[in-house]
């Protein structure tokens, strides 16, 4: 279960950060930044936070809204299907963990990154975490942010473009989504430079 120990390790105001939405073909990457107090996050919260993952949606719903009565300082950052098409999806989820961190209503002196990869341009010194959403409460945070924020943009697109499960499956390559594809085609939300689309697209070229 994650804790406070990375956070105490460091001096200063720490900001946990992680990202939902690398795999999916299609919609934006969510990246979610959190900081919080150790002094002051109820007992019973720390106890319940927890990889995103590892959290059916109405426990990420009831958590996040929890954090959010919290002093908690929560800040969202995203990068576009045309980012990730334009840089790729990496360097796309670096640049929306850039933008959580930056809309942070503190700056915060240090932040821990879920993952093995410290993006370029925080304005704060950082350390990467592996697996780090299953071992720091501020990442776990951020995590649970990250996918309830990401769920809900799913959800709407879904209305938008109703047909491929967005709002069950986020985007991911389930079988209604591949359906919605093979019936409907490829919309503006879907990201061209991923395999399966990229191949729908050769295929319709041709």
């Amino acid at each position: 279960m994650p804790d406070f120990s990375i956070e105490l390790s460091h001096t200063g105001v720490i900001a946990g950060v992680d990202e939902a939405g690398r795999g999916p073909w299609a919609g934006p990457v969510v990246a979610g930044a959190a900081i919080l107090d150790p002094a002051t996050l109820p007992q019973d919260l720390m106890n319940d936070l927890d990889d995103s993952k590892k959290l059916k949606a109405p426990k990420r719903e009831a958590l996040l809204a929890r954090l959010q009565e919290t002093d908690a300082i929560l800040g969202v950052g995203l990068a576009s299907v045309e980012e990730i098409d334009d840089i790729n999806i990496l360097q796309a989820t670096m640049r929306a963990m850039v933008r959580a961190v930056g809309n942070l209503a503190r700056a915060p002196d240090f932040a821990l990154i879920d993952g093995n990869r410290v993006p370029d341009g925080l304005a704060c010194p950082a350390q990467a975490v592996i697996k780090g959403d299953e071992i720091s409460l501020s990442i776990a945070a951020a995590s649970i942010l990250a996918k309830v924020t990401r769920d809900h943009m799913m959800t709407k697109l879904d209305h938008r473009y109703p047909g491929y499960g967005w709002g069950s499956n986020a985007g991911y390559g389930t079988k209604a989504h591949q359906e919605g594809l093979a019936r409907l085609g490829i919309t503006p939300e879907h990201r061209k430079s991923f395999a399966p689309i990229r191949k729908i697209l050769s295929q319709k070229d041709s």
